[in-house]
């Protein structure tokens, strides 16, 4: 069992299946912990002897091509700093005090972004810069993005959008980042005062030689969302608040309804969509992952110092709802793929570079061509509105054949670098007219 505080910590899964977690509170703040799956109960958390150097409590952390896990900034840690550290070494970080705005902070859980190039997109604030960590270089800085603090309490949400993979080995990527709240959001709330959330997401192009984000407004204004990359490409937003920040009864106006954001609608007026709203508050300490079968599973919520789950408002809710995205309803179940078998792999593990086949069934519908794609989605560790490592690629098909009346086989090249997707396990879905398969579990090996 966990030994010590996890309290606000963070985390990565590395390319043997097991979840590493730094940080958390008090006793915890410079703990590293591990949790490797097993098939029976045996399965415990191991808290390492070893600790990091320097004490992590809001910090945020990527998996790396080499499979060291960079852990980067928390409260009072203007660093970052690896696991494993083999020679203790902690590299200052100026970027982190400088975005630091007195009695705020508001650069807490900063978003990291592993590129293609391998280097490291890191935003905090409303600043952002492109880290190389290999030799403690800052490669370029962009723009500030206009509008509102992103990071917490004043906590937006970010991903990079799904990197399509081609002939060439360095897509163009883009980095999407919505909601948040005003600078003094966080000390008005305190005193009972709740300033309307941000309503705006910035999305850059961070891979082109001048980029500038390019602004819009979401239906619902949201502090403290969460942003999860579906299958499909699109982007979907749950959770958070109208009014106020993160932090201790500092929220108001639950945001019940979703929204989904389709990155590739050219009409930017059609790119958001507001769906069926949740019962349930899902404010401060809320969570939301994707699961293997397509659905976005959502729970917890407690804005207060202690559990209270008789709060006149906003109880502590420490129940899991799982929401079905539109492309799971009833009516487009005939669209739906089922994957049959996976070829040219040994246990499902493929190498970089790898071509491998893939069959699947469309129960009684024909294959439409160029309606179809192949995603590998990351599996994140999510806390505090931040999917941390999350990651899409959508995969090269080079061919494809139909083999049954109904069944298909296409061939599709693994991502060439361990820099565009890190040794590890991911979750292989094929996607028809919008629709995708219950996922297979892949390993993607050196």
């Amino acid at each position: 069992m966990v030994q010590t505080d996890v309290w606000c910590s963070s985390g990565a899964v590395n390319s043997l299946g097991t979840l590493v977690q730094t940080g958390g509170y008090h006793d915890g703040y410079k703990k590293i912990r591990t949790f490797t799956p097993c098939n029976d109960d045996s399965c415990d958390w191991v808290e390492l002897p070893l600790n990091l150097t320097v004490q992590r409590w809001y910090g945020s952390d990527h998996i790396l091509p080499d499979d060291r896990v960079i852990v980067v900034g928390g409260r009072r840690a203007y660093s970052y700093e690896f696991f494993p550290n083999n020679d203790n070494r902690v590299f200052p970080f100026p970027l982190l005090k400088e975005t630091t705005d007195p009695k705020e902070e508001n650069n807490l859980y900063p978003f990291l972004h592993l590129l293609p190039d391998g280097n490291l997109f890191v935003f905090a604030n409303r600043r952002s810069l492109l880290l190389d960590y290999k030799n403690d270089r800052i490669v370029r800085e962009y723009p500030e993005i206009p509008g509102e603090k992103r990071n917490y309490p004043a906590t937006g949400s970010s991903v990079m959008l799904p990197l399509k993979l081609g002939n060439s080995s360095y897509p163009a990527v883009e980095v999407l980042i919505c909601g948040g709240a005003r600078g003094g959001a966080y000390l008005k709330a305190l005193r009972g005062r709740f300033m309307a959330a941000s309503k705006s997401c910035g999305r850059i192009r961070v891979t082109d030689p001048e980029p500038v984000w390019v602004m819009e407004d979401m239906p619902l204004r949201r502090v403290m969302p969460d942003m999860l990359l579906l299958p499909t490409g699109d982007v979907i937003i749950v959770n958070g608040a109208a009014r106020g920040s993160a932090g201790w009864e500092c929220g108001d106006e639950p945001v019940l309804s979703p929204v989904m954001y389709y990155p590739d609608e050219p009409d930017p007026a059609k790119r958001f969509s507001a769906l069926s709203p949740s019962a349930k508050p899902r404010m401060y300490h809320s969570a939301a992952i994707l699961l293997p079968d397509g659905r976005v599973l959502v729970g917890g919520s407690n804005p207060h110092v202690k559990y209270n789950f008789t709060a006149a408002k906003y109880p502590t809710d420490l129940s899991l709802e799982a929401f079905s995205p539109p492309y799971l309803g009833t009516e487009y179940a005939h669209l739906r793929p089922s994957i049959l078998s996976i070829d040219g792999t040994e246990d499902n593990a493929v190498a970089y570079g790898q071509q491998f086949t893939i069959s699947f069934s469309l129960g009684g519908f024909q294959l439409v061509p160029g309606e179809y794609l192949v995603t590998m989605v990351a599996p994140s560790f999510t806390t505090h509105s931040f999917a941390m490592n999350q990651r899409l690629l959508v995969l090269y098909v080079s061919a494809e054949q139909q083999i049954a009346p109904f069944a298909y086989k296409v061939t599709v090249h693994a991502p060439p670098t361990a820099n565009i997707a890190p040794p590890g396990y991911y979750m292989l879905f094929v996607v028809h007219q919008g629709v995708p398969c219950h996922s297979v579990w892949i390993k993607l090996h050196i």
